[in-house]
C-alpha cells in the first residue's frame, strides 16, 4: 500500500503528458482524458478500507533537507478530498468536453493538461504528510490553474489572470511559507500530528497571529478580504470555474485551514488560548457579506462566485470553531458543497450553451426550454440552501452543532440567516425560470449538447445520494476528532 500511494499522485501527470502527445486526435485524447480520471479515482478508492480500518498508509518520496521530506499521508480527512477532487474530476472532464467542442473552444489540448495538472496538485495536497509537501503541491494547483483562468487570451482574461497570481501568491509566499518557517523554528517539526505539534512549544499570545498567517495564507478559501480572485476568475469557461469552486482550488484552500488547525495546532491549544476567536469572526463576517453581495448581482457565474465565497466561510467557521462537532461539520461540508456547487456551475454552463444567456435577467421561462437542467439547478440549489433530502443539510447540522457545543448562540443565527439569504439569491431564479413566460425570441432555445447535461444529471442526482450516505462520510471523518462528538 505505500509504494502503491505513488499511483493516484503519478496519475494526473501522466494524464497530462499522454493527453499532448494525443493533443491532434481530439476524440482519443478526450476518451483517454475521462478514463485515467476513473482510473484515478479508483486508485484512491483502492486505499479507501485502510484509512477506514484505522491505518495511515504513508510514503516518503524524497528529503530535500534534513528532517524536511516530501512525504505523503492518507489519514480520513485528506481521504475525503482526495475522493471529492478525483471522482468530481470524471463528470467535469466529460462536461469540459461537451462545453469546449459545443462553445467552439480553442487551444482544448492545453486546456486539458492543465486540468489534469490542476488535479495532480489537489491531490499532493490532500495526501500531503507534513507542511513542506502541502506548500510545494499547493503552489503547483496555484500556478497550474493559472492558464485555465487566462484560457481566452483577451484583455479581459489577462486582466482577471494577473489579479488571480497577484492575490494567491502573495498570500502564500508572504503568509502561508511564514507560517510555515515559524511552526518549524517553534516545534522542530512540519509533520501532522494527531493534537497538533504546537501545544506546549508556541507562546499563547501567538497562537493568534500564526493562526492568521495560516488562515489569510491560504487564499483559496477566500476570507474576506482576500476574496477578489475568485469573482475575477469567472472569466474562464465554465468548466475551469466548476474546478475552482468545486473540484480543486477552493476546497485546498479550506482543506489547509481544516488540517492546520486539527494536525497543527490541535483543537485543545485553540480553544484554551482563546486564538480561535477572531477566526469565528472573520469567517462569520465572510459568510454573512458575500451572502448579501451574492443578491444583488445580475451575472449568474457572478452571484454563484460569492455564493461560493459564503459557503467556503461555513468550513472555515467549523474550523475555527475548534469543537468536534464544528471540525466534522467543515469537513462534511466540504463533499457536500463541493457536489451542490458543482450543479449550480454545470447548469450555468449548459445555459451559457444552448441559450447564450449569462444574466439571471433573461432566464424568464428557461425551465420550460431546458427542464433537465433547470431541474439539477433547483436540486443542486436545495443542497446549497441546506434542507433534506439533499446532502447539504448534513453539513450545516453538524456546524450549527459545533456553534451550540462553543457556547456561540450567535454563530447558529447567523447560520440560519445565511441559509435564508440563500434562499434570497436562488430562489428567484428558479421561480424566474418556471413561473415566467419565455420572450418571444427564446423559442429556439434548448438543452445544451448530451456531453454537458449528462453530468449536471449525475451530480444533482449525488447531491440526494450524499444526503442518504450522510453516516458513512460522518464514520470517515470523525477520528480526526479523536472519534467522538
Amino acid at each position: 500500500m505505500t509504494t502503491f500511494l505513488l499511483v493516484p499522485l503519478l496519475m494526473p501527470f501522466i494524464t497530462a503528458g499522454l493527453i499532448a502527445a494525443l493533443g491532434k486526435i481530439p476524440n482519443l485524447r478526450d476518451g483517454l482524458h475521462t478514463t485515467m480520471a476513473a482510473v484515478t479515482f479508483g486508485c484512491v478508492l483502492y486505499v479507501l478500507p485502510e484509512v477506514l480500518a484505522g491505518n495511515t498508509p504513508s510514503l516518503t518520496l524524497i528529503e530535500v533537507l534534513p528532517g524536511l521530506p516530501i512525504a505523503f499521508s492518507v489519514e480520513p480527512l485528506g481521504m475525503l478530498f482526495a475522493m471529492v477532487a478525483s471522482g468530481l474530476w470524471i463528470v467535469t472532464s466529460v462536461y469540459a468536453f461537451g462545453y469546449m467542442r459545443g462553445h467552439h473552444e480553442k487551444n482544448q489540448t492545453r486546456f486539458f493538461i492543465c486540468f489534469a495538472l490542476a488535479i495532480g496538485g489537489a491531490l499532493g495536497v490532500a495526501f500531503s504528510a507534513n507542511l513542506m509537501t502541502l506548500f510545494v503541491y499547493y503552489e503547483m494547483l496555484t500556478l497550474s490553474t493559472y492558464p485555465l483562468v487566462t484560457h481566452h487570451q483577451d484583455d479581459e482574461a489577462q486582466r482577471s489572470g494577473r489579479i488571480y497570481m497577484t492575490i494567491l501568491l502573495t498570500t502564500s509566499i508572504c503568509f502561508l511559507l511564514s507560517g510555515v518557517i515559524w511552526t518549524y523554528f517553534a516545534a522542530g517539526t512540519l509533520e501532522f500530528q494527531q493534537g497538533g505539534i504546537l501545544a506546549g512549544k508556541l507562546a499563547d499570545e501567538h497562537v493568534p497571529w500564526l493562526l492568521a498567517l495560516f488562515a489569510f495564507g491560504a487564499g483559496k478559501a477566500a476570507l474576506m478580504p482576500f476574496h477578489r480572485w475568485l469573482p475575477n476568475a469567472m472569466v474562464a469557461p465554465t468548466p475551469v470555474s466548476a474546478l475552482l469552486h468545486a473540484v480543486a482550488v477552493v476546497k485546498a484552500g479550506v482543506f489547509t485551514i481544516l488540517k492546520v488547525v486539527v494536525y497543527v495546532f490541535g483543537l485543545e491549544l485553540l480553544t484554551s488560548t482563546g486564538g480561535n476567536q477572531w477566526l469565528m469572526v472573520v469567517a462569520g463576517g465572510t459568510l454573512l457579506i458575500a451572502s448579501v453581495v451574492a443578491l444583488t448581482l445580475d451575472n449568474l457565474k457572478a452571484r454563484l462566485a460569492y455564493s461560493t465565497i459564503s459557503q467556503l466561510s461555513y468550513i472555515v467557521l467549523g474550523a475555527a470553531m475548534a469543537n468536534p462537532a464544528g471540525v466534522v461539520g467543515g469537513a462534511m461540508h466540504i463533499a457536500m458543497h463541493a457536489m451542490g456547487k458543482i450543479t449550480l456551475f454545470f447548469c450555468a454552463g449548459a445555459i451559457y450553451v444552448g441559450a447564450h444567456k449569462k444574466y439571471i435577467s433573461q432566464l424568464d421561462g428557461i425551465g420550460h426550454k431546458m427542464p433537465w437542467t433547470m431541474g439539477a439547478f433547483t436540486i443542486g440549489s436545495i443542497s446549497i440552501i441546506g434542507l433534506p433530502p439533499m446532502g447539504g443539510a448534513w453539513g450545516k447540522w453538524f456546524l450549527g452543532m459545533g456553534a451550540v457545543d462553543a457556547g456561540a448562540n450567535v454563530y447558529l443565527g447567523l447560520l440560519m440567516l445565511s441559509s435564508l439569504l440563500s434562499i434570497g439569491y436562488l430562489g428567484p431564479i428558479i421561480a424566474r425560470a418556471y413561473f415566467r413566460t419565455p420572450a418571444p425570441e427564446d423559442e429556439h432555445i434548448h438543452e445544451a449538447p448530451l456531453l454537458c447535461v449528462i453530468p449536471l444529471c449525475i451530480t444533482a442526482a449525488g447531491t440526494v445520494a450524499l444526503f442518504f450516505m450522510g453516516d458513512l462520510l460522518y464514520q470517515l471523518v470523525l477520528p480526526i476528532v479523536g472519534g467522538s462528538l
